[in-house]
């Protein structure tokens, strides 16, 4: 009698010691779900950044052809909206990569160190990296552009649109970054549903 207690005992346990060590076995499916959310969110407004400053550009670019100062004016100001917007937008996606860092190294340290998990924290610590630079960048920009405002000089007028070039190819990078974090957001995911 003790013996077929103790086999149904061990029959029914079986599968809580299965998973007995996988502490984030319900958040891992639902934290893949939210990044591809955000994934969505990202993408959608890097395309709209990208026709934004592109669009900024081309109508610079008449402005500047017509001698329209007026134009010029008001693009410049449309700009510096833009940057400002940028530099919130990059700031907060900072803050969330280094989120998204500390959450990749908590699961490499207590899931038993799994090759997937070590691959995410190293695409999680390069997107930082990533948006890092981006952030220099565009901070950069700011300053340079800010000394330039208000100045119509041909000098300064072709500085700022220099600048301008430069902020369509970092929308562009972005837009390329943001491509290649749904890949492996979606890889991660993949990864995760064998798992659990």
């Amino acid at each position: 009698m003790a013996t077929k207690w103790l086999l149904a005992t061990m029959a029914l346990s079986l599968p809580v010691l299965a998973h007995a060590g996988d502490f984030r076995r319900p958040s891992e499916p639902m934290q893949d779900r939210q990044e591809l959310r955000q994934d969505v969110r990202e993408t959608r407004d890097d395309r709209h950044d990208l026709r934004e400053v592109e669009s900024l550009l081309a109508r610079y670019d008449s402005a500047r052809g017509r001698y329209a100062r007026r134009d010029l004016m008001r693009v410049e100001q449309e700009l510096r909206d833009y940057v400002a917007a940028e530099l919130n937008e990059s700031h907060r996606e900072l803050a969330q990569d280094k989120r998204e860092v500390r959450s990749s190294t908590r699961e490499v340290r207590y899931d038993g160190h799994r090759r997937d998990d070590r691959q995410d924290r190293r695409d999680d610590v390069r997107d930082a990296r990533q948006e890092s630079r981006a952030l220099r960048e565009t901070r950069s920009i700011a300053q340079q552009l800010e000394n330039l405002y208000g100045r119509m000089d041909g000098g300064s007028v072709q500085r700022k649109r220099m600048l301008m070039a430069d902020l369509v190819q970092l929308a562009r990078a972005e837009q390329a970054q943001n491509r290649q974090e749904v890949r492996e957001d979606r890889r991660e995911a993949r990864e995760d549903s064998r798992w659990y």
